[in-house]
């Protein structure tokens, strides 16, 4: 099999989140019963039509790599990950949209991954400052998922997204925001669909830059 045949997905959040339940629904559409704690890694695959209905349309086997979500800068932890973030050619971001905590984590879990290499030095974000520039130079596909939109009161809904979409304009990234429990949030032809099709589409494409030495993004460490 060709190698860019199959390419490799990180999900990536704090514990809890739902990554688990959305892996699922991304590759088997169905929702899952009974989730559980993810320990290490769990690995999904999802079949993805690349450019579907053009004369450049090929199926791609896509490993969604569901990565157990504990936090902290125990430098143990990070290596333990750091043996699943090789050859990595897109990160989706999932943050539980009613804990504003693991909103914040993803720009530690989406630089821990992009600099798997680096020892960790300095300080990235402090009290939820962010300077966006630090993504710029990234090339590998990110998006953003904000999970238990159903857990959100109507009239605090707003407010909630109003808070969360700096999350895709930092990351230079797209926001999906659903419930996991519910499939007809990813319905196709949903602005859901459309936007979760084309990231996918994006990953081939980096795939074949980054095997032609196209990759490039700058270093940045945190604490």
């Amino acid at each position: 099999m060709d190698s860019l045949d199959r390419v490799k997905v990180l999900v990536l959040g704090d514990s809890g989140v739902g990554k688990s339940s959305l892996v699922h629904l991304l590759c088997q559409n169905q929702v899952l019963g009974n989730p559980s704690w993810t320990v290490g890694c769990s690995v999904d695959v999802r079949i993805h039509d690349y450019r579907e209905g053009t004369p450049e349309e090929k199926t791609y086997y896509t490993e969604l790599w569901d990565i157990g979500g504990s936090v902290g800068s125990a430098s143990s932890i990070k290596s333990t990950r750091a043996v699943f973030y090789n050859g990595v050619n897109g990160i989706i971001l999932v943050h539980d949209l009613t804990n504003k905590k693991s909103s914040q984590n993803l720009y530690r879990w989406s630089l821990e991954a992009l600099n798997r290499d680096s020892p960790p030095t300095g300080i990235l974000v402090t009290n939820g400052d962010y300077d966006r520039e630090q993504f710029a130079d990234n090339q590998i596909p990110l998006l953003v998922i904000g999970t238990k939109l159903d857990q959100i009161p109507e009239n605090k809904r707003h407010e909630v997204l109003a808070r969360t979409a700096f999350l895709a304009e930092d990351f230079n990234a797209e926001e999906i925001n659903l419930d996991c429990t519910n499939p007809r949030y990813l319905a196709a032809g949903s602005s859901n669909a459309v936007k979760l099709s084309r990231f996918f589409d994006k990953i081939p494409g980096f795939s074949e830059r980054k095997r032609f030495g196209g990759n490039t993004f700058k270093s940045f460490h945190y604490d």
